[in-house]
């Protein structure tokens, strides 16, 4: 065990100079420890390095089953948890590695040993910093207690028990975009650089399938024919294999789509992605388009309508809802729900819908009393005045 201060090139003179911050250096069970005193004093530094190797002691023999685990680094238990969690759920594995890279950004070089409370809030404080959504930070602080086990879990316990496990989240309120509105954002869409703008939207609004549905499917699932498309992957297993039809409107955009589709690439292969990799133009139909972020933001823009791209989904089933055509199990046969509170959430029925609902029950006005002589006299005046009120 040691104390030092190390010594540094001076970048004016090109001399060695010697810090006026003591150090510590020591090995821990096969592990090599230096850190700073942040102390100018020898005898803190020297203090600092006992209660430092007492600390890792402590922790080290907190679990006896687990002690080569806990001085390991973050950085490496993500990497085994997250391979780990990328075989069980493939599907979100994408958004597993994002969430996860962003807690070995921060703090994947501090050993397991050394997270507790004040590390899981020091680090919401460094997320927010950095105008992270505060329900980004709450998946990855998910995330980071996961692969602490036992040592995340009482963690978990302390946080919730003091209000901090979890940054307060703004209730996003959805919405279904107005006719006015669906024919704005659609025109500046097709107005787009993107080919893919257009049809995609009209698949959205016209069809309800979601953000990633929409960006991989494939021509395989298409068909422009029988006028149908058959949804793959989707986030529900209700949402999966079902089968949507098209109106003229969607299969007259997809249609001038796979003209296009054809020229570019100069044929169309069953397991190619109808929306391709690539933007503004698509270049490998072989990968999936990763997104429609920045070509909606445009497409808002141009057509002043404020929203997020899944609005147009909730659009889709609210028209659906206010058609009357459509009974709660077509839609959600055609949305991939499962449960009436989730049609509930996304039927948005509007205020003109709701006027013509409550304007079918105005009375209607009072007949004649010779027409209905058994209607006594007391209520017929009282018919009468109600009438004559309004």
């Amino acid at each position: 065990m040691a104390v030092y201060r190390p010594k540094y090139r001076d970048k004016k003179t090109g001399k060695l100079k010697e810090s006026k911050i003591w150090w510590y250096n020591f090995t821990f069970a096969g592990r090599r420890i230096q850190e700073s005193s942040k102390s100018c004093r020898k005898t803190v530094a020297q203090d600092a390095q006992k209660k430092r190797r007492q600390e890792l002691e402590r922790a080290f023999n907190d679990v006896t089953d687990r002690r080569q685990e806990r001085i390991r680094s973050i950085s490496e238990v993500a990497t085994k948890f997250l391979a780990d969690y990328k075989l069980r759920n493939p599907k979100s594995g994408t958004f597993a590695e994002y969430a996860i890279g962003h807690l070995t950004r921060h703090v994947g070089s501090v050993m397991v040993a050394d997270i507790g409370d004040t590390a899981v809030k020091d680090y919401q404080s460094a997320r927010l910093k950095e105008k992270a959504a505060a329900k980004s930070i709450n998946e990855e602080v998910g995330f980071w207690l996961r692969m602490l086990g036992d040592q995340g879990d009482a963690i978990r316990i302390r946080l919730k028990r003091r209000k901090a496990l979890k940054l307060s989240v703004g209730r996003r309120i959805s919405q279904a975009f107005q006719p006015e509105h669906k024919a704005a954002l659609l025109a500046a869409a097709a107005t787009k650089r993107s080919p893919s703008a257009f049809p995609a939207l009209m698949l959205a609004l016209h069809a309800g399938m979601r953000d990633a549905e929409i960006r991989n499917v494939q021509w395989e699932q298409m068909n422009l024919r029988k006028g149908i498309v058959a949804v793959g992957e989707s986030k529900t297993e209700a949402g999966e294999g079902r089968t949507i039809p098209l109106n003229d409107d969607v299969l007259n955009a997809l249609t001038a789509h796979s003209k296009w589709y054809a020229k570019k690439f100069g044929e169309i292969r069953p397991e190619w992605y109808v929306f391709p990799f690539g933007k503004p133009q698509p270049i490998d139909p072989t990968r999936a388009a990763t997104s429609f972020k920045t070509v909606w933001t445009a497409i808002k823009k141009e057509a002043g309508v404020t929203g997020r791209w899944h609005d147009n989904r909730h659009t889709f089933i609210t028209d659906l809802a206010e058609s009357g055509e459509a009974s709660d199990e077509t839609i959600r046969d055609m949305a991939g729900h499962v449960s009436k509170q989730m049609l509930k959430h996304y039927s948005h029925i509007r205020m003109e819908a709701k006027r013509r609902a409550v304007g079918a029950l105005l009375a209607k006005k009072p007949v004649a009393r010779e027409q209905n002589a058994s209607i006594p006299n007391g209520v017929a005046k009282e018919v009468a005045k109600v009438g004559g009120s309004s």
